[in-house]
């Protein structure tokens, strides 16, 4: 079964009980917060288009604050940005017909071509709550009835934290949203990262394995908190010596030092984030998205998080990341990952992969992941919803 298709067999679901609604989410989880584009990237009376989750959506800035409607007009099932028509600051009008709607709340208001229409006042394009954070556009993909959270809930801890800077690139990757989760919080994958220039560059100890201790992850489900998994590193048991046949063919990197080092974790929160601690280097967070596109396409939104107590601090991170993190971290340690996505991809994009795989011990923080997503989702987005 292909990926691009989203449903998912009845049966399939019923051979994983623990984590079934994880694998029935293939297009992403419903009624949650997701960013989607750089605020910067939006200005005032811009129209955007954006896909989450499989839903098609229009943003506008309007009098600074981010509007988003369904990219669907209710007549004919056009898309708006095809040809974007806006007569007025608040509406947006179908270029087929004149179907007009308002930006606030969606009504329509007009029909252009029909003005007499007893449609008019009577329907609505959906709309969705929008949020604007650390320089990030989220949407809230859900229901129309739905209770929408505070953003708080749908973010890892302390990215919100008023006097951390953020600094963000976003990128495109053809897979599933949930092969990018995973590569990111799997312990076993620091193998690849072996020979990205980031090591040398930052002077760190790379093993070529990490062995998390299932009795030691930290699964956290307060209700009205972000729900993950925290997996702190002291806790791993760290393999430096690769062997085949007894003989040392792969070596970590292992360096000694004397300065202080904090301590370094990785945690993954739904609906489809992860802050890895002290990463790419001491005194730095990196906080990253695998935003559902489609069932073959995830948006990475890549952050790094640094607490500055002045302008001038906050304008030195910003200098460092264009000047050292974008190239060697994002675009050199972060891009191994995008193309072992790609290389999942090929074999998750049919579902009964998802049953075929062999997973061993190490990837117990795997297991452990689904299995939240499993009890915590706010809900399943199927066809249905696009």
């Amino acid at each position: 079964m292909e990926a691009s298709s989203s449903f998912v067999d009845e049966a399939l679901l019923n051979r994983v009980p623990r984590w079934n609604r994880y694998l029935e989410a293939k297009l992403g989880f419903r009624n949650h917060w997701y960013p989607v584009l750089l605020s910067r990237d939006i200005t005032e009376a811009q129209v955007v288009p954006t896909t989450v989750c499989g839903e098609e959506i229009l943003l506008k800035r309007i009098k600074g604050q981010v509007k988003a409607l369904r990219n669907r007009c209710l007549h004919r099932g056009v898309k708006f940005s095809e040809k974007v028509e806006s007569y007025t600051e608040d509406t947006i009008t179908c270029w087929y017909h004149g179907f007009t709607y308002k930006w606030d709340d969606g009504k329509l208001c007009d029909i252009l071509a029909s003005p007499d229409s007893k449609a008019i006042g009577r329907r609505k394009v959906k709309t969705y709550p929008v949020q604007e954070a650390k320089g990030l556009v989220f949407v809230f993909v859900g229901d129309d009835d739905a209770k929408v959270p505070p953003l708080s809930e749908d973010v890892p801890p302390t990215f919100l934290d008023e006097d951390l800077c953020i600094q963000t690139a976003i990128y495109e990757v053809d897979s599933n949203w949930r092969v990018g989760a995973e590569n990111g919080f799997d312990g076993l994958h620091v193998y690849i990262h072996r020979t990205s220039e980031l090591v040398e560059n930052t002077k760190r100890s790379l093993p070529i394995g990490h062995l998390a201790d299932s009795s030691k992850l930290d699964i956290l489900e307060t209700d009205g908190e972000p729900k993950g998994i925290y997996d702190l590193f002291a806790h791993h048991v760290s393999v430096w010596e690769g062997k085949v046949k007894g003989q040392t063919v792969v070596t970590g990197i292992k360096r000694e030092s004397d300065k202080p080092t904090r301590t370094t974790a990785a945690s993954i929160w739904l609906p489809c984030s992860l802050r890895v601690d002290n990463f790419p280097d001491q005194g730095i967070n990196q906080y990253e998205w695998y935003v559902p596109i489609t069932a073959d396409k995830h948006l990475y939104v890549i952050t790094l998080g640094k607490y500055a107590a002045s302008d001038e601090e906050r304008a030195a991170f910003e200098h460092e990341f264009w000047s050292r993190w974008k190239p060697v971290s994002l675009e050199n340690f972060n891009a191994q990952d995008v193309t072992a996505r790609i290389a999942l991809q090929k074999f998750y994009r049919n579902d009964n992969a998802w049953l075929d795989e062999m997973l061993i011990e190490g990837d117990t923080p795997i297991i452990k992941w689904r299995e939240l997503c499993h009890r915590h989702a706010r809900g399943v987005q199927k066809p249905e919803h696009m």
